[in-house]
């Protein structure tokens, strides 16, 4: 099948939203599937306000047009709400072409903590870019129920997996480390709730991996803890690995990739019992679910990390991949009028 995805978010950022794409990518290539992904990386691109780390694409609709054109795929699927979103869900309706869609961000959530939109506009605008969509892929039965609450039709699961040989139980260097090791991964903006972290009286070491808005500002108030800035892919396990307990204080995420990460290295989590950890984390195996941050820090400690990684190996990223084709609607093209990709390659 030829499957095109489009999205707002792709490499160099690093986020769960890339991350999703990317494993998903390589499970269709696997299973035979060609695949176009097309992502700001191949656009000129502008700053996102508020944002400037994230690069939105500048008027991609001919672009996109173009390169569907060419693919002539059996499928299309739109993964944000962004730019590139919007210009391939003109290009769908205006040439009558089903599509599916997903919900990775919050933004309502997201727009309203920073005190930008209420949240009652940006669902009115997400149920509007969803409305055409005819499968709109969700991580959570939790976030499955929220989205059809707020007026969302055709909600569909797509699952969230981990690789479980990359990210692994792995012997690290303990011997500097003031114990426990707290450990938060993600991006550092005020969405995320860092602080419901960073404010807790704890014993032993707090560490901060990942970039934002509020990292400078977050650094000078708490200079007590590390901020060892953004890591690649690669290098996600070992600081996953020195941790002795995963915190988790987001209130707004959909899932939380990093949760799956961290259970797969056998750290147990330590989150609020809130819509993305109550679907990923089973209370008291692989962490603690608790309105009191501090207590499930604590109670966390002393899981034992086998059952935490036992837990994590349930997730696979060619399940979660089964449940995206299985949402796909094919677009009825007949064979002989396709035509082979000529124009955007960066991301094949």
């Amino acid at each position: 099948m030829r499957i095109a995805i489009i999205s707002d978010a792709g490499e160099p950022q690093v986020n769960g939203v890339v991350n999703t794409l990317r494993c998903t990518v390589r499970c269709l290539r696997d299973a035979g599937h060609e695949v176009l992904l097309l992502t700001p990386r191949d656009f000129r691109t502008f700053a996102c306000p508020t944002y400037p780390e994230i690069r939105l694409a500048y008027q991609p609709y001919a672009r996109i047009a173009q390169a569907l054109q060419q693919f002539m795929p059996d499928c299309i699927h739109i993964a944000t709400e962004g730019p590139m979103g919007l210009a391939a869900r003109r290009y769908c309706l205006r040439h009558r072409l089903d599509f599916t869609s997903a919900y990775h961000t919050r933004f309502p959530e997201y727009l309203a903590a920073r005190r930008l939109l209420p949240k009652v506009i940006t669902y009115a605008l997400l149920r509007w870019f969803h409305k055409r969509s005819q499968a709109v892929m969700v991580p959570t039965p939790a976030m499955k129920q929220a989205l059809q609450q707020q007026g969302f039709g055709h909600v569909a699961l797509w699952g969230r997996g981990v690789d479980t040989t990359h990210f692994r139980p792995v012997p690290e260097d303990h011997a500097c480390i003031e114990r426990p090791l707290l450990l938060y991964v993600g991006r550092v903006a005020v969405e995320k709730n860092i602080e419901a972290f960073l404010r807790l009286d704890l014993p032993g070491t707090k560490w901060v991996v990942g970039d934002g808005p509020q990292c400078e500002e977050l650094a000078r108030r708490y200079p007590q803890v590390r901020f060892l800035g953004a890591k690649g892919h690669d290098e996600l396990p070992a600081y996953y690995n020195c941790a002795d307990v995963f915190v988790f204080p987001s209130k707004t995420d959909t899932f939380g990739l990093v949760l799956l990460e961290a259970m797969a290295c056998g750290i147990p989590v330590a989150a609020y019992p809130v819509e993305g950890p109550i679907d990923v984390v089973e209370h008291g195996v692989s962490g603690i679910l608790d309105a009191d941050l501090k207590r499930a820090c604590l109670q966390a400690i002393g899981l034992d990390p086998v059952a935490v990684r036992a837990h994590a190996e349930q997730r696979s990223w060619e399940s979660a991949t089964q449940q995206f084709l299985h949402h796909l609607h094919l677009v009825r093209r007949p064979a002989a009028a396709r035509a082979p990709v000529k124009a955007i390659r960066g991301n094949r």
